[in-house]
């Protein structure tokens, strides 16, 4: 039978590094008193210490101003691509109005 995986939000990624990095907590202390797998928590740690020094993440962001950071670019992204098929219509718009006109 196989395990099932285990969800857990940026919140609680967030708070479990935390106890490393803040608390000072031992990874495999903190690992064990949440129940979780210390290298799941080595993850959370090195992305919590990337994203406190200023880096976004690849992964969903733990800090909230990452977080926010994510939004706006994948808002930027939906927006370039909303433009890009506006200028493709409207090109092909003029290109067949000149043809009609023809």
């Amino acid at each position: 039978m196989s395990r099932q995986r285990r969800t857990f939000t940026p919140e609680f990624k967030r708070e479990a590094a935390s106890l490393v990095l803040d608390q000072g907590y031992s990874h495999a202390d903190a690992a064990q008193s949440l129940g979780l797998v210390e290298s799941a928590l080595h993850r959370w740690v090195n992305q919590l210490q990337q994203e406190r020094g200023g880096a976004t993440p690849t992964s969903k962001a733990l800090t909230p101003e990452q977080q926010k950071n994510q939004e706006l670019e994948a808002q930027i992204n939906r927006l370039e691509r909303e433009k890009s098929i506006l200028r493709k219509a409207t090109a092909l718009l003029m290109a067949e109005e000149h043809e009609h006109s023809r």
